[in-house]
């Protein structure tokens, strides 16, 4: 359609110049005294336009040759920044390639490159500067050569680099957390997180580093934190969030060195976890242990910890008909000790779950021990024995026969209570 238009504006420009200048006898009279030119105004006109164009390809031509050094830099300088374009390129496909040998040649190559002419101006060469200094000390990190790493490591956070290049400079100084890490530098790897802008420090990898650094560390409290704000962030799949929160969350329960540390512990956790059962078996089971401790004493502190441990279970309780086996063997375990202070609430709960799953043999063993502890011979008897058809678990089946042979014993059925005690010792 371009085409079309540019032929009809010359045929245009055709007719208007066979109009103007067919049949025109137009003259144009030149006096330079004492003489007089008669021109024809057609030769005039060509003239003017010969004239005017002529003039204009001097004038370029003039343009051209003043302008030849400055495109001679101009391709110099193109010719360096494709070279070192190229190289960096190449370091970093080499890098990806796992040839780090090469990479680093490359790298090597491109810094080369760019010293070339120092003053002649490049787009980007700061930045092209410091990546291949990375890409060399990247590449030396996986060679373990950590002296040429270390060397372009700091060539590449000179000052100039880095007011030039912030974005490159972050990520910088997250490759030397990283460095520090693999080589188990925590210090070290601290200190090049706390280098981070604010910003930077809440990126994905910033708190991936940070993670790591924390469980290397040992500090359970700040790793749980961190695993809480990748998990916000997306940064694990929702089923391993869930694990590693659950782990780290277990592993600081269970560096608890008491009760009260115990309680703090656990008032940190989020709802969500609490309501994990694995989080509330544990929290109940390391209450036990610490209230069995040699410096704990007194009723009232083994009260206290009966009514945090059963505040703990509530949420596990909760969920006893979705807990496998094992859970509600752990479940059954944790509120065994505390059967005896057990409120009427919670004796109203336990028969109502009973009378719900009647045949569950975890259930009826509970509900036999709390019988028990209140003298209900008959019932504790009735429940725990048919326990003793439904427990898998020899520990459980094996307290279920003591219980039984001390009922015997208390109603003076010494054949039974032998029994009982014979088939609680054949037990492994």
């Amino acid at each position: 359609m371009r085409s079309v238009f540019w032929l009809l504006g010359l045929a245009g420009i055709a007719v208007a110049l066979a109009l103007l200048v067919g049949r025109n006898q137009a003259l144009v009279s030149l006096f330079w005294a004492p003489y007089r030119f008669d021109v024809s105004f057609n030769l005039v006109l060509f003239g003017l336009i010969t004239g005017f164009v002529l003039v204009y390809l001097a004038l370029r031509a003039i343009a051209l040759l003043r302008d030849l050094p400055g495109q001679a830099q101009r391709w110099r300088a193109q010719q360096i920044e494709r070279a070192a374009v190229a190289g960096v390129l190449d370091a970093l496909s080499q890098q990806l390639s796992g040839r780090f040998v090469r990479a680093q040649a490359a790298g090597l190559s491109a810094l080369e490159q760019l010293k070339v002419s120092p003053g002649t101006p490049l787009p980007k060469r700061e930045q092209m500067q410091m990546l291949a200094h990375l890409l060399v000390a990247e590449s030396a990190q996986s060679l373990q050569n950590h002296t040429l790493r270390d060397e372009h490591l700091q060539a590449a956070m000179t000052p100039s680099l880095v007011a030039s290049s912030p974005d490159a400079h972050e990520g910088a100084l997250l490759r030397a957390a990283r460095w520090a890490v693999e080589d188990r530098d925590t210090e070290v790897a601290r200190a090049r997180l706390a280098e981070l802008p604010q910003g930077a420090a809440r990126r994905i990898q910033a708190l991936r580093l940070k993670l790591r650094v924390a469980r290397m560390e040992g500090s359970t409290a700040e790793a749980l934190e961190t695993s809480r704000l990748l998990a916000k962030h997306r940064a694990f799949s929702p089923e391993v969030a869930v694990s590693i929160v659950r782990g780290l969350a277990l592993d600081a329960l269970r560096e608890a060195h008491d009760v009260s540390q115990l309680r703090r512990v656990w008032e940190k956790l989020d709802a969500s976890e609490r309501a994990m059962p694995e989080i509330g078996l544990a929290a109940a089971q390391r209450a036990h242990q610490l209230s069995k401790a040699p410096g704990v004493q007194g009723e009232i502190d083994h009260k206290n910890t009966g009514d945090l441990v059963l505040r703990w279970l509530d949420p596990v309780w909760a969920q006893f008909a979705q807990l496998d086996a094992s859970l509600q063997k752990q479940l059954v375990l944790m509120l065994e000790p505390g059967l005896s202070t057990l409120d009427a609430d919670w004796l109203a709960r336990l028969e109502q779950a009973q009378r719900q799953w009647p045949n569950n043999a975890n259930l009826q063993y509970l509900a036999g021990q709390a019988c028990m502890q209140r003298q209900l011979w008959g019932k504790a008897a009735q429940l725990l024995g048919q326990a003793s058809h439904g427990l898998k678990d020899a520990g459980l089946l094996r307290r279920t026969w003591r219980s039984m042979a001390a009922l015997a014993e208390e109603r003076g059925d010494a054949i039974a209570a032998q029994q009982a005690w014979k088939k609680a010792a054949l037990l492994d």
